[in-house]
């Protein structure tokens, strides 16, 4: 059996109205809990006299934050949809990577300054105090393990260190996160003073750490699992495309319930040999057909070039869709696709499928050489097909990368300023483009990006 992608013309030609992103209303939120967390501390303090009482409240209050922080991070790691499709996956990974540096930070001032006001507090050293406090203290052996692990991921998590470490020893050592936030929250309880004379917040606590549990129990085993015995994906083939890059076609039961979407991505997991214990993100290479799925992939790791090997039948475990570089985005009839590299693969299923009169859908891909082209044929056959602009940007002789100046913008594109514009490429290219559009007098709110670097 063999399967061809030829190009497939949306229907409608009308630019729908962009869906707003709930991105302001969370962050509101986000900080009202913040104040809400202060506030425990604020009302149930008292006079702040001496050294001691303002190092314990400034420790108290960094505890606090710390510990509502805790609650957030695991929030951000459930995969909840609203914020994955809504918010937009890169900008969810940003919020963690930054609240993760802002909660090790935390963690460190609380753990400082509540010692110190102890030892001030007890007219003993620090060093002594603090094997008091960890050996006697209720909680708190669990609470200095939990401490530990999460201080030992955050070290992790610096992007210098991550890149010496291979990302699946990253992933499965980022995912103890779960385990020191555990550890950690019986600690607040037993030794917070703002929840042991304050039934209230003791509930408020147990709600915000429930809600943070009860959505990664759902979203991350419960949807996948039912996801996964719903829809039985396997692999259907593997073809090359360029060197390095390969498609691999995917097929399942019921595919049309599983509701992905042109621009969206979902977590890979092939049950073969060597592959079982990651799960990487690839997006969809073309618009999802009601029996067949496709995504391209190229070899940039251990795991990505071990596609290549993949045999018809495979079993996949997947979860998703996510992401939110689709049509919703758009706001504007005239669309400009910026693609890099193997960044062309969620761009090539826009191209395909975004609604578009002749001559209002640009794809200006850059690339290597014109042997690093990916899905080429493919892409000239939709330009052809739907009366689209194609642009490639490659390297010149010597192989100097090209740049991608406001000025090459408006000289393919005149009005590229009345535009929305969907990137995607490796962060290099990536920031380069965002800067070039910019000048090009792009309003940022239409220029549509997500990156999964952390």
């Amino acid at each position: 059996m063999t399967t061809t992608y030829s190009p497939r013309p949306a229907r409608h030609a009308v630019a729908p109205a962009g869906r707003r992103s709930p991105a302001a209303v969370v962050l509101a939120l986000c900080w009202a809990g913040a104040a809400g967390a202060v506030a425990l501390w604020w009302q149930d303090t008292g006079a702040v006299v001496g050294r001691a009482d303002w190092l314990l409240g400034a420790g108290r209050i960094a505890g606090l934050l710390c510990g509502y922080s805790c609650a957030l991070l695991v929030g951000l790691m459930a995969r909840v949809p609203v914020l994955e499709r809504g918010v937009g996956s890169d900008r969810v990974a940003r919020w963690h990577a930054a609240l993760g540096r802002y909660t090790v930070c935390l963690l460190a001032v609380h753990v400082t300054l509540v010692l110190w006001g102890y030892a001030v507090q007890a007219r003993t050293g620090v060093l002594g105090e603090t094997a008091t406090v960890v050996l006697t203290y209720p909680e708190m052996l669990k609470g200095t393990v939990g401490g530990v692990v999460l201080l030992a991921v955050g070290v992790l998590s610096v992007r210098a260190v991550r890149r010496t470490v291979r990302y699946e020893t990253w992933y499965h050592l980022h995912l103890l996160t779960y385990l020191a936030v555990f550890l950690a929250f019986w600690h607040q309880l037993a030794l917070g003073a703002d929840f042991a004379a304050h039934p209230a917040a003791r509930a408020f606590w147990y709600a915000l750490y429930g809600s943070a549990a009860a959505a990664v129990l759902w979203y991350r085993l419960a949807a996948p699992l039912r996801l996964n015995l719903r829809h039985r994906l396997r692999v259907h083939r593997v073809v090359p495309e360029a060197p390095g890059v390969v498609s691999v076609i995917v097929t399942g039961e019921r595919l049309p319930e599983l509701a992905a979407r042109a621009g969206q991505f979902l977590r890979w997991r092939f049950l073969a040999p060597g592959l079982r214990w990651t799960a990487s993100p690839y997006s969809l290479s073309t618009a999802p057909r009601p029996d067949l799925l496709r995504i391209t992939v190229k070899a940039v790791g251990g795991h990505s070039a071990a596609l290549a090997g993949l045999r018809p039948g495979t079993r996949i475990w997947a979860e998703g869709p996510y992401g939110a570089l689709t049509a919703d985005r758009r706001t504007r009839q005239k669309v400009l696709l910026l693609a890099g590299g193997v960044g062309v693969t969620p761009l090539r299923a826009l191209f395909e499928s975004l609604p578009a009169r002749p001559g209002d859908l640009t794809l200006v891909y850059r690339a290597r050489s014109a042997e690093d082209l990916a899905l080429r044929g493919e892409l000239e056959a939709i330009a052809r097909s739907r009366g689209a602009r194609l642009h490639y940007l490659l390297n010149q002789a010597g192989g100097r990368s090209p740049r991608l100046t406001a000025q090459a913008l408006r000289g393919w594109l005149p009005d590229v300023a009345g535009h929305d514009v969907y990137l995607c490429g490796p962060p290099g290219m990536a920031a380069a483009s965002y800067e070039a559009l910019r000048a090009a007098g792009v309003p940022a709110r239409r220029i549509h990006h997500e990156s999964f670097e952390l």
